[in-house]
């Protein structure tokens, strides 16, 4: 029995190691879900799927987009693809209670595809996940509702600036391609 049970444990964590190794650096990061204590580790929850990756901001011109990207989540969703949103108040137009920008995202928007932590995208103290988007890219959001496109290896294909709609054709088709 000690002996099975061993056997099944070194399995477990010769997988794990084996899940880490393999991770692309773009997942390899555990962000904590908006409004909520709970982590989700990026590499387990997402790997071998297609990302766009969004910086939001709920009091912003583009905030309208959280429309479009939801449309486009349900859309996709089935077809290894997701959406992570990213809050961020690097411009001023971020809610200070999460719980306000999570009652915005889902009751004014219906956004279901996952949202987390606010999120710091621009200057020196840049989360490491937009660093590494930004040195990928050479593109820094420069604005609210920067796009950055990950194929289903976790390869950083591309930045869509905030002007760029989620009904975007050249979009959808660099997702159609990332998938």
């Amino acid at each position: 029995m000690k002996k099975t049970l061993l056997l099944a444990t070194l399995t477990l964590f010769s997988s794990a190691i084996f899940a880490a190794e393999n991770c692309p650096s773009v997942l390899k990061f555990v962000k904590r879900k908006l409004n909520s204590q709970e982590t989700v580790n990026l590499c387990e929850a997402y790997q071998g799927k297609a990302l766009l990756i969004v910086n939001t901001a709920s009091y912003c011109g583009f905030t309208p987009q959280f429309e479009g990207l939801e449309a486009m989540y349900e859309e996709y969703k089935d077809q290894n693809f997701t959406i992570l949103g990213f809050p961020a108040h690097d411009f001023n137009q971020e809610a200070k209670d999460e719980g306000k920008t999570a009652e915005l995202c889902e009751l004014t928007y219906g956004v279901k595809f996952p949202m987390f932590e606010p999120t710091v995208v621009t200057g020196d103290d840049q989360d490491p996940l937009y660093r590494m988007l930004t040195r990928a890219t050479g593109e820094e959001p420069s604005w609210n509702f920067n796009k950055y496109l990950v194929d289903k290896d976790g390869n950083i294909v591309k930045h869509y600036g905030s002007r760029v709609k989620p009904s975007d054709e050249d979009l959808r088709a660099d997702i159609k391609a990332a998938m």
